[in-house]
């Protein structure tokens, strides 16, 4: 009998939108009574993805900087059932802070089953160089340093929680870190920090998976989509070409796609398994960032 409800329950979910049109009651790994963070979940593609999780029964963590919104979806989908929401702010321009929002996921919540990594910041091509509380330039404190200290400090969770997953939001978008000038202090371009940003955070990813054993806790990263019509492609004057469904669709399948169970160290292109930059792949280039942003994030 319980069974046949979650397969109704499912089928009503695909129906809705709020699974991807892939998914069955064999696609998708069950999340009531599971809790799972996404980072950056106040608006656009974090917003979509923390309520589709919340309507397959999972408790959710929003986060982001917008208190009032953020208090408002979280009670959206409390309401809205049948998982519940909290939220809690945190700016990840501060890693004070991301220690603090840590702590308060860790102190809070007694598992963690699924972190998404989603949360990043891009702008407009002439925006000037800008840097964190900790003063690191901007783009690459907030979209991937921030979570690189965001998922160590809460990797003992999920490995208590066992089994559990990571999915970081990347980019098609990526270029090759110059360990030179990381920080790009010299010829800054926005759309250069941004894409340096994601490439930074697909080689945590493989070296983070490297790490971990995949039937205890998976790591993967994806380019969920191009241009979605998201807060921040519309605020740098660029033209959506697709939308936050699309990118999504490619989250929730490895948020809760039973097919990716134990498979981990992998690089997606929206639905479909894809190769990253060529420095993702570079052994040395991957430990020299890993030291790098150890070095970092120290207190």
């Amino acid at each position: 009998m319980l069974a046949r409800r979650r397969v109704l329950v499912l089928g009503s979910l695909i129906l809705s939108g709020l699974i991807a049109p892939w998914a069955s009651a064999q696609d998708v790994i069950d999340m009531k009574g599971r809790t799972a963070m996404v980072t950056g979940s106040t608006s656009g593609l974090g917003e979509t993805v923390a309520r589709r999780l919340g309507a397959m029964g999972a408790t959710v963590i929003v986060h982001g900087l917008n208190e009032k919104r953020g208090a408002e979806i979280a009670a959206e989908i409390t309401a809205a059932g049948p998982g519940r929401a909290v939220y809690y702010p945190g700016d990840l321009g501060s890693l004070e802070q991301v220690r603090a929002l840590a702590a308060r996921v860790r102190s809070a919540h007694p598992a963690l089953h699924l972190l998404i990594n989603n949360a990043g910041i891009g702008g407009a091509s002439n925006d000037a160089r800008r840097e964190s509380a900790d003063g690191h330039e901007l783009v690459f404190a907030v979209n991937y340093l921030s979570h690189f200290l965001l998922t160590r400090e809460l990797l003992p969770l999920l490995e208590r929680s066992a089994p559990a997953r990571i999915v970081n939001v990347a980019s098609i978008g990526q270029r090759p870190i110059n360990f030179d000038d990381v920080m790009m202090e010299s010829n800054y371009q926005t759309t250069s920090a941004y894409s340096q940003s994601k490439l930074a955070q697909i080689m945590f990813t493989f070296s983070l998976a490297e790490k971990l054993d995949p039937a205890r806790v998976t790591v993967n990263a994806l380019h969920p989509a191009t241009f979605m019509d998201t807060p921040m492609v519309t605020s740098s004057g660029r033209q959506p070409m697709s939308s936050v469904q699309d990118g999504a669709n490619a989250v929730m399948q490895l948020a809760v796609g039973s097919g990716l169970g134990g498979r981990s160290g992998l690089y997606f292109n929206q639905m479909n398994e894809a190769r990253a930059n060529a420095q993702a792949y570079d052994v040395a280039a991957r430990q020299r960032l890993w030291d790098l942003s150890m070095e970092l994030v120290k207190p």
